[in-house]
């Protein structure tokens, strides 16, 4: 179950790099990192790590019909879900934030303060990194923000 899971991650994480090396520019007219940058390091790094777990798992040999923690792994999919079909309705900010509340109160449930702080101030972060720092569009919604 778990190689043809990784299987099948390791062929769309091959068609999205694909895309970002064929479609994104790596520099910008200006000379400036484009916005290839970041979809070819990050496709990258998946395809990297998927063919790696496909690899040990083959290698393992252990035949494990279905994880124990596959509730986890569908809620957490139905959540990405839900992010992406939020995006253009409530914006980059309030969905990243909405999102990692979520995720962290139902993996994290005891410490509630040390969630509402991440859910705020990573996503925060990362969106002055993105539309401040790096001048990159991100998703408005329809917020004003």
């Amino acid at each position: 179950m778990r190689a043809g899971f990784l299987a099948g991650v390791l062929l769309l994480a091959g068609g999205y790099t694909w895309i970002a090396f064929a479609e994104l520019a790596w520099l910008s007219s200006a000379g400036r990192l484009g916005p290839g940058f970041f979809p070819r390091f990050i496709g990258v790094t998946l395809v990297a790590l998927c063919a790696w777990s496909l690899v040990a798992e083959l290698l393992d040999g252990s035949r494990e019909r279905l994880s124990r923690h596959w509730r986890v792994t569908l809620v957490l999919a139905l959540f990405s879900g839900l992010f992406v079909a939020a995006l253009d309705v409530l914006g980059g900010l309030v969905s990243m934030i909405a999102y990692m509340a979520a995720a962290l109160a139902y993996l994290n449930r005891r410490r509630s303060m040390q969630n509402a702080l991440l859910a705020v101030l990573l996503p925060l972060a990362i969106y002055l990194l993105f539309r401040v720092w790096l001048n990159a569009a991100v998703p408005r919604g329809l917020l004003p923000f």
